[in-house]
């Protein structure tokens, strides 16, 4: 019966795709998604909110997608529809511009006047992806993923090195759009009035400094390899660094139910599900991680990062391969909580941004801080312009 109920409700959504899709495209109108409709964040998020202030005279018309709406209230100047509702097929089928991180399935009919961009989640990833981890992925994945490249029009792109990657590994020839990363324009800013937000929400000191623990997940889910000593690495910062310190911790979204069950001192906030991690990277002074490519991101920053892999080892040989010998990279590398200690109190910063700007070289880094910028106007063009070379004729 349930099988059924799903393919009654399939056969549904498509009648009604074909039936939206004789409405005219709405010129103006994008329709926005992160994560499958599970947040506001990531690079739409970004996008979106260059947009509107930014370009509030162009009156763009965007609409966001989510699972839930009833915790979306105070999201300014966009408009938001529940996925897989009748306003929501209306929606997307309607909108000019469609952007995600993500694949799109089956569920997205892409008409011949609509604009197809993937931001895609990271600016630079470690564990290999898509072509190149194939033998890994579900089979259903690299199916969704083969029709979702043939539907884009825009392929954004950070580095160089992420470019070649998207060339050979993505079931992809269209157009790459080499600009940066939208969600990493962030870094190049200086919002204290953001931070200041950021702490009042969380309750941190107006004078703290802040370490965050944002590692990735497992495929067991396992949470042994957290094990991290927060008491001695405070002890150690404030030694090295002086002042004083608050612990983050952000575990993956996969885990999200799971970090209450990490002991956790007095002195850490469990900011799991904190919505966007680029404001909590955006604030810290040093971030300790593992295989997760959020190091590239703060690499940014030029500040500490640090890698905590007990599991080193073990990961290699399991996971999917790496583009890069995680020992080798400008972020050093512990296998427990004393050779963690140690690489805090021996850091040389000196040494540490010369590895990274060699490590930048190497990639290729297109980020300047206009990633958001510089997609918006090709947006613009695609909705408003009559005459695009190459672009899809406007409606």
């Amino acid at each position: 019966m349930e099988q059924l109920s799903g393919k009654l409700k399939r056969y549904f959504y498509f009648a009604l795709i074909f039936l939206f899709n004789c409405f005219p495209i709405k010129k103006n109108k994008i329709i926005m998604f992160s994560y499958y409709g599970s947040q506001y964040g990531c690079n739409p998020k970004y996008i979106s909110e260059y947009i509107t202030e930014k370009t509030p005279n162009e009156q763009f018309d965007i609409v966001w997608a989510f699972n839930r709406t009833a915790d979306k209230e105070n999201i300014p100047s966009i408009r938001k529809v529940k996925i897989m509702s009748l306003k929501y097929f209306f929606e997307l089928c309607t909108s000019k511009i469609i952007i995600t991180n993500f694949r799109t399935t089956d569920l997205f009919v892409k008409r011949k006047d609509q604009y197809y961009i993937q931001t895609w989640h990271s600016s630079l990833r470690l564990k290999q992806i898509e072509k190149d981890a194939e033998e890994a992925l579900p089979g259903h994945y690299v199916k969704m993923a083969k029709k979702d490249s043939e539907k884009c029009d825009l392929l954004l792109s950070g580095c160089e090195f992420s470019t070649n990657i998207f060339k050979r590994a993505f079931w992809y020839e269209g157009e790459i759009f080499k600009s940066g990363t939208p969600r990493n324009d962030l870094f190049f800013s200086n919002d204290s009035f953001l931070k200041e937000k950021i702490f009042v929400k969380l309750n941190i000191p107006a004078d703290s400094n802040i370490v965050l623990y944002a590692p990735t997940f497992r495929k067991d889910s396992g949470l042994s390899v957290y094990n991290i000593d927060y008491s001695k690495i405070l002890k150690s910062l404030k030694q090295n660094y002086g002042g004083e310190w608050t612990f983050l911790v952000k575990l993956h979204p996969h885990l999200s139910s799971k970090s209450k069950e990490l002991n956790f001192d007095d002195f850490v906030i469990d900011v799991t599900n904190y919505n966007d991690i680029q404001e909590l990277l955006s604030i810290s002074d040093i971030l300790i991680s593992d295989y997760s490519s959020l190091m590239f991101d703060f690499s940014i920053t030029q500040r500490p990062c640090f890698l905590y892999v007990p599991d080193y080892e073990n990961y290699v040989k399991q996971d999917r391969n790496l583009y890069f010998n995680l020992l080798e990279l400008p972020f050093k590398a512990a296998m427990n909580n004393e050779e963690l200690i140690d690489i805090i109190n021996t850091f040389d910063n000196v040494e540490y941004e010369k590895d990274l700007s060699t490590f930048n070289k190497k990639i290729g880094s297109y980020e300047e801080g206009r990633a958001s910028e510089l997609l918006v106007q090709r947006i613009h063009e695609v909705c408003f312009s009559q005459s695009r070379g190459n672009l899809n004729e406007a409606v």
